[in-house]
């Protein structure tokens, strides 16, 4: 059997995706080690009691398992893939010690109508926020439990949480992990203030999140990937699971695997400048990690074009969902399809005193949102049905 022993120096990590597959089963180590006997006797397989030692030895992490009828055979007892039970094997095990610090951004919008801005505005006590991409806007700091919470809404009838948390991240497994079940209870926490300041059903759309990393701790090899992975983290867990320690362990186990092999997915659009900055938007949201921050974005430079690309994605959501229903879009008149072809001009070109850093980052998050497409539909709709 080809094992690596742990060496003296370094601290145990268990495979409990190993372990979590037999008890789910409701075998021990002996029961487990007699289900790969009778697999593996025939081909080389030794007796019981050095497999139930060496499954001991597996799970526990005091040996890593490189041989491929141990691999073959856990793979078919526990009928799951090599990826699922190991990740990647050869990687040399992460110090649990090393934190990253991530700031996380998270983009909550809830369309309400504009005739239900004014009745926010006051309830709320909003104040004036200044132009986002010429979108005036107003906003009011909320409580929020878990973070820094700053409410905006826009007069065309689009009110958005920005909510603010400060993360330390052992490895990206755990933001997948708690990404995926913080969103659920956001959303509800949004719905429901908003259903109670209008004393009005009111449904948050979705959650968009970015992450400003200001201390990494992978290592120079690793960042670009692990930057790419933490844009679209949901690849580190299956789409259906349970959120479980057994989903955690099993993220894990991909996480080292991409950080060992790579992972660069065709939807993700770099915004990144040597020496500078690496930067990566997708569908799922945005990464940034300032190596220069003297010459890099700034973080609210990030967080604007965030709040107008949102913003005008929810409106475009609306007018669609109208569309879908098989209803002529009623918007207010002053927001139609000129004001929506201003809105998108501005979002497409440059700044005289825009920096090529600014501009790449704004195209990034505009393209790989679909803003833009959802911008021209709308404004061909709205054009249609007021032409007739």
């Amino acid at each position: 059997m080809s094992e690596v022993p742990a060496p003296r120096d370094r601290n145990l990590e268990p495979n409990r995706v190993l372990t979590a597959k037999r008890e789910s089963r409701g075998w021990s180590r002996k029961r487990a080690a007699k289900e790969l006997h009778r697999l593996g006797e025939s081909r080389g397989l030794p007796e019981l009691d050095a497999i139930e030692k060496a499954i001991y030895r597996h799970e526990t992490g005091r040996a890593v398992c490189r041989d491929p009828l141990y691999i073959e055979l856990y793979c078919t007892v526990y009928s799951a893939t090599s990826q699922e039970l190991f990740g990647d094997i050869t990687l040399t095990v992460r110090q649990p010690d090393r934190l990253s610090g991530v700031r996380s951004h998270k983009f909550i919008p809830a369309f309400i109508e504009a005739r239900q801005v004014v009745n926010l505005i006051a309830q709320e006590a909003m104040t004036p926020a200044g132009s986002k991409f010429g979108l005036e806007c107003f906003r009011v700091n909320t409580s929020n439990p878990h973070g820094d919470c700053v409410l905006y809404v826009w007069p065309f009838g689009v009110a958005m949480f920005h909510l603010i948390e400060e993360l330390e991240l052992p490895n990206l497994a755990h933001l997948a992990i708690w990404r995926r079940q913080t969103y659920a209870r956001d959303l509800s926490w949004a719905s429901d203030y908003l259903s109670a300041s209008l004393s009005a059903s009111v449904d948050a759309s979705y959650v968009l999140s970015t992450y400003w990393v200001h201390t990494p701790s992978w290592s120079a090899h690793e960042i670009d990937t692990a930057l790419r992975i933490m844009c679209l983290p949901r690849i580190l867990h299956e789409r259906d699971s349970e959120m479980s320690s057994t989903s955690l362990a099993h993220a894990e186990l991909v996480e080292r695997s991409l950080l060992a092999d790579g992972f660069e997915p065709g939807e993700m659009t770099s915004f990144s400048f040597k020496g500078v900055s690496l930067g990566y938007a997708s569908w799922s949201g945005v990464v940034y990690y300032p190596i220069a921050p003297r010459r890099a974005l700034a973080e609210d430079e990030i967080v604007n074009v965030e709040l107008a690309t949102q913003a005008m994605w929810t409106y475009c959501e609306f007018i669609n969902e109208q569309v879908e229903r098989g209803n002529d879009p009623e918007v207010p008149a002053q927001y139609g399809w000129r004001f929506l072809r201003g809105v998108r001009s501005r979002l497409i070109n440059a700044r005289p005193q825009e920096t090529e850093y600014h501009k790449s980052m704004r195209m990034a998050i505009l393209n790989t949102s679909g803003t833009l497409d959802r911008l021209s539909e709308a404004i061909n709709i709205i054009r249609e049905t007021s032409e007739r």
